[in-house]
């Protein structure tokens, strides 16, 4: 139950930070809806983020990313095989290690990331499902410390 709560509290907070800032993106491909966003960790409270792994620092980024499947009722979602890598503008690059989280019926997958104030970083995510997905998520996230 405890458990729960925290995933609820996580997810709140991810959407907070989404809907203030708009965060959060989507990206459609075939019958798969593919939510991604990345913020400070700061953003997170102490204990969601000692509940995940979550180291929280105002050099530390996060990347969430869930996908959903369209065709089916309720757009339920599915478990993917993700890996990626981030690199900033100097080209430093960073493996991402994506955190598979499962909570009811949602799954997501987080990964941290370092970086610098003003710094835009480039994410560069392969992500499959089966022999039904299989697609490279591009996007850039600029961040700040606060």
């Amino acid at each position: 139950m405890l458990r729960k709560i925290l995933s609820l509290t996580l997810m709140a907070s991810f959407m907070l930070f989404t809907s203030s800032a708009n965060a959060e993106q989507k990206q459609q491909v075939g019958n798969y809806d593919i939510h991604y966003m990345a913020l400070g960790s700061t953003f997170i409270t102490p204990a969601i983020a000692k509940t995940y792994g979550i180291e929280r620092s105002r050099f530390n980024g996060i990347v969430n990313i869930a996908v959903l499947d369209t065709s089916q009722e309720g757009n339920p979602a599915v478990a993917v095989d993700i890996s990626g890598i981030a690199n900033n503008l100097l080209d430093a690059r960073k493996d991402l290690n994506f955190k598979e989280i499962r909570e009811g019926d949602a799954i997501y997958y987080i990964a941290q990331v370092p970086y610098r104030d003003n710094q835009e970083i480039n994410f560069n995510i392969a992500i499959k499902h089966a022999k039904k997905l299989n697609t490279t998520l591009k996007f850039k996230q600029k961040f700040y410390v606060d």
